[in-house]
């Protein structure tokens, strides 16, 4: 017999399930177009948009994976990290990032990253390559999602993690199957605002725990061993590398790109940049910060003990939280793991149905739209048996961020503002990044084939460094590239891309 307690937390679950399914209905009605399903018609608002990105780029991964883990390894000093997310994550990205996106995105129809990168370096070849990696390398972060909802699932509410993340998995591919961009940006409102509420009420509640002790508490931990303590300079050193990978990383995420395709005008894209950073600073910065707590609750030898995974869930049990105030964290948690699963499963179903499946066979707008849902429902089935493989979430993070963002960040970035840029250059950013990143992933997957080598083991928990390494390799190299690569092709390719225009979507 379930106890009353969590008869109300899965009541409190069951009424946010069915306002999102009726979310889904309603607005999946309004989907006709590729176009819809994909970036919902260029019709997206400044809160539509901004919350659409935060729940994106948020979700149990940070607040289960990189919260505890931070946590354990630099106490307060892992609140940067959130800070970080929000200023150069949110407020610098959507600065830079999002007006110029979004006019070429809308004078061009553009729909997908690799769209964009095949009519500004006039290289099908490249798109090609951008959706296999794109399409193969967010199987592992769709996966980390997945595996911090379920630890949380474990804890609180006692059921077995596997069940939990066919059920998160079901959702997902409702909502997407439902009606895609649309679908999932309305939803996305909803549970922005869900989360908004919810961890402003975790922050407050942790605080006023036994075991935190309100602001005195807090003051009191600051001054202690765990607190703001000295580090090590090789701490510092992976402390940073997780800010920056997690700040900048969003920069060359496909995913988190198409969030500007759908704005609706440039007035919007202004709007957004306060939300966005806003919601950042929020859930972000606030879920560092509990994470950050933890040695209020437990002793290093127990986090060992339970793994980082379960430090934030178990934190979490043992702060005695109100049953309703507990499904709603519960309702944060699946809100914010299910748009971000929405929004990578879509990016990477669409760009591979669009840009590589598409041109073989010549297909109309209706069948590429089955064809995408149908990968939808496969995408989600393949990252839930990655989920099943022995490796802590901030690892599977960090290999999918590093590889893809390492590959195109540069190439993306560089091309609003440098003119110059080759596809000679764009291509020696894309193989360098690419080749950087994918050194502790190709480590992990030794191990997990059996190599227990003390130096594979120690490159595969290096995906944080890598990944900033990358970054800054791709955007040399695309800079040296263009220097020494360029050709007269590439004048008229980039005329089209900066001035051009497209009548039909």
């Amino acid at each position: 017999m379930l106890e009353s307690k969590q008869i109300g937390i899965w009541l409190t679950i069951g009424v946010y399930l069915i306002l999102l399914i009726a979310v889904g209905i309603w607005t999946g009605r309004k989907s006709k177009s590729v176009a819809d399903f994909t970036v919902g018609g260029r019709q997206a608002g400044a809160w539509l948009s901004a919350l659409s990105y935060g729940t994106a780029y948020f979700s149990a991964v940070m607040f289960v994976g990189y919260a505890g883990g931070t946590g354990l390894k630099y106490g307060l000093w892992g609140i940067l990290a959130g800070i970080g997310n929000a200023i150069f994550g949110s407020y610098f990205a959507w600065k830079v990032l999002a007006r110029r996106t979004r006019d070429v995105s809308a004078r061009l129809k553009l729909k997908t990253m690799p769209q964009f990168f095949e009519l500004r370096y006039g290289s099908r070849a490249m798109k090609i390559f951008a959706c296999i990696v794109i399409f193969v390398f967010m199987v592992p972060y769709s996966a980390s999602v997945y595996k911090g909802l379920a630890s949380v699932a474990d804890v609180l509410l006692g059921i077995d993690y596997k069940i939990c993340m066919v059920m998160i998995a079901v959702l997902a591919a409702l909502l997407l199957l439902f009606g895609g961009y649309l679908v999932q940006a309305r939803a996305d409102f909803v549970q922005g605002i869900i989360m908004m509420f919810g961890i402003a009420l975790l922050i407050l509640f942790v605080i006023r725990s036994n075991q935190v002790g309100g602001f005195a508490g807090v003051a009191e931990y600051m001054r202690s061993e765990h607190g703001f303590a000295p580090m090590s300079g090789s701490n510092w050193v992976a402390l940073w590398a997780t800010v920056l990978m997690t700040s900048f990383g969003t920069w060359g995420l496909p995913q988190m790109i198409q969030k500007y395709f759908g704005i609706r005008d440039d007035q919007q894209a202004k709007r957004g940049i306060k939300i966005s950073t806003f919601f950042a600073l929020l859930v972000a910065g606030g879920g560092y910060f509990i994470g950050s707590l933890c040695y209020r609750y437990f002793t290093a030898d127990q986090m060992a003990q339970m793994g980082q995974d379960y430090i934030v869930p178990t934190l979490l049990k043992e702060t005695g939280l109100p049953t309703v105030l507990l499904g709603i964290v519960l309702m944060l948690l699946i809100a914010a793991s299910v748009s971000t699963l929405c929004s990578v499963t879509l990016t990477a179903s669409s760009t591979l149905s669009m840009d590589f499946i598409r041109p073989l066979k010549n297909m109309q707008d209706k069948s590429v739209r089955t064809l995408t849902k149908i990968l939808c429902v496969l995408f989600i089935i393949v990252s839930y048996v990655v989920a099943n493989t022995d490796t802590p979430i901030l690892d599977m993070m960090s290999y999918s961020w590093g590889i893809i963002s390492g590959s195109f960040l540069a190439p993306y970035v560089l091309a609003l503002f440098y003119k110059k840029l080759s596809k000679g250059g764009a291509w020696c950013g894309i193989l360098g990044g690419f080749c950087t990143a994918i050194i502790p992933a190709a480590c992990k997957i030794m191990t997990l084939c059996g190599s227990q080598a003390p130096q594979v083991v120690k490159l595969a928990g290096f995906g944080p460094q890598f990944a900033c390494l990358a970054m800054i390799i791709s955007i040399v190299f695309c800079l040296v590239g263009s220097a020494i690569f360029h050709s007269e092709k590439d004048a008229s390719v980039q005329e089209f891309f900066y001035k051009g225009l497209v009548e039909t979507e």
